[in-house]
């Protein structure tokens, strides 16, 4: 009798235990590259990208074939990613500049809902000292911290590790080491109590292109066997394959820094339960139409690898054609999270499409750049799965049928015929401003809106010198 009444509480007490880690909420590994275009994947058919590692990923898991980066700059995409929120209203309009200490960001809601914090990497949404220190106050609820503002200088990067102000170096390529050290975290803290949100920001593939180990660069010392995009102009052919040389290397590298970190989360037996994300800030047009990195509306700067795995809840082996933007992925994770929170974010929070509870529909993701920066002009503009919709302050701009143009070789927007579909994009962008609050205004009003100063270069003041005071 005793030992019946034994095993029947020992049944129940592990019952128990079982249900508490059922219960347990997901571990978040958010992996970000810094102008990672989303053509440049194998899994996105470009022969040239050695991608195994995130074209497995892409099968296994959840593929957003059409993820826009919506304000396609470093800083204004890092403040959308924290804060849920645009860039007309978090005020990030341009790269170094500081996000406000006082804002509710990712890490700040997942710490109240019982998360440990960490982060790696590039960080640039802490102002204009890209090389100094940053106060505790400025990290926004991130606690382990091995981090600079802004470095592109792969193979001899300096870094922060928490509150010492003597920087450290990384002891090589830094995105082999920051991927090293997350590793280690995994392993660290795979079997906490509590779960964990980690996030690494890779610099590249982001140029200088060459700052990426040998025998890297060596895989496509062959120039003449890089494939071109159709949309590189003939006098620019030259220059994009050196550009693409590089670009290809460091894809390459990262790729493989995603293997570790992959197994990793596979040895520390974290897998079912943790939420892991690969994606860019923005994209790089690297020749494509005869230009150089982003801010631009074209699909080489917007659009941006995004792959999610997370064996618990979501279905695997799905490719979203639905557009999502940057400010919709902290509500989104969030809701796969199950973290409620009385904050209103101006993303939106698609987690019940993820996990099967609704079906996709036409969403259209905006695109915006308040400034003038790179093309000279403020534009506003719509991402469908299929059209692009630009406009500009004078008027209408861009329309690209993006299903039979995937080069964006014609613009449509002065061709005849095209007037109902000019005015259902029309109203889609209309709805889009509404919903984001932006009043797509000159440049002026947002920069004295915001207190903001631009140099004649079209940048905020930025210092490139270190000073552990600052």
């Amino acid at each position: 009798m005793r030992k019946i009444q034994f095993m029947a509480l020992l049944a129940a007490f592990i019952g128990l235990v079982s249900c508490g880690k059922e219960h347990k909420k997901p571990n978040v590994i958010y992996v970000f590259a810094d102008q990672w275009r989303a053509q440049s994947t194998g899994y996105a058919g470009d022969v040239n990208a050695r991608t195994p590692i995130l074209d497995k990923l892409a099968q296994e898991g959840i593929n957003f074939k059409n993820a826009v980066s919506t304000c396609p700059s470093c800083t204004p995409y890092r403040a959308s990613l924290l804060t849920g929120m645009y860039s007309t209203t978090h005020g990030l309009l341009l790269n170094d500049i500081l996000l406000d200490p006082e804002s509710e960001s990712m890490a700040k809601i997942y710490k109240k809902a019982g998360y440990n914090t960490a982060y790696w990497g590039k960080w640039h949404v802490g102002g204009p000292y890209r090389l100094g220190y940053i106060s505790e106050s400025n990290r926004q609820g991130f606690d382990f911290w091995k981090v600079m503002e802004c470095t592109h200088e792969y193979m001899d990067s300096w870094y922060f590790d928490g509150n010492d102000r003597n920087r450290k170096r990384w002891n090589g390529y830094d995105a082999h080491e920051q991927a090293k050290d997350l590793c280690k975290y995994i392993s660290d803290h795979a079997n906490d109590e509590n779960p964990f949100l980690a996030v690494l920001s890779w610099g590249p593939p982001h140029d200088p292109y060459f700052q990426v180990p040998e025998k890297y660069l060596d895989m496509y010392s062959d120039l003449t066997n890089i494939v071109l995009r159709e949309n590189v102009p003939e006098d620019y052919k030259d220059e994009a394959l050196k550009m693409l040389q590089g670009y290809y290397a460091h894809i390459a590298a990262l790729d493989e820094s995603m293997g570790w970190i992959i197994q990793q989360i596979k040895d520390s037996g974290i897998e079912e339960n943790t939420i892991l994300i690969f994606t860019s800030d923005h994209g790089d047009m690297v020749g494509s139409k005869g230009m150089k990195h982003k801010s631009n509306p074209w699909d080489e700067s917007i659009m941006v690898p995004f792959l999610l795995k997370y064996p618990d809840a979501v279905k695997e082996g799905r490719t979203i054609e639905m557009p999502i933007g940057t400010p919709d992925i902290l509500p989104t994770l969030l809701g796969l999270c199950e973290i409620n929170t009385d904050l209103k974010f101006e993303g939106s929070d698609f987690s019940d499409i993820l996990l099967g509870n609704e079906d996709e529909f036409e969403n259209a993701a905006l695109i915006t750049n308040p400034t003038k920066n790179v093309v000279k002009r403020e534009f506003r503009g719509v991402r469908t799965s299929r059209y692009t919709y630009v406009e500009d302050l004078t008027g209408p701009w861009l329309l690209y049928d993006n299903e039979k143009d995937p080069y964006q070789f014609t613009n449509l927007i002065e061709q005849e015929g095209n007037d109902k579909l000019k005015a259902e994009l029309k109203v889609k962008l209309t709805t889009a401003l509404e919903l984001a609050n932006d009043e797509f205004l000159p440049e002026q009003d947002y920069l004295e809106r915001f207190g903001l100063y631009i140099t004649p270069g079209g940048y905020p003041p930025m210092n490139l010198e270190f000073d552990p005071n600052k």
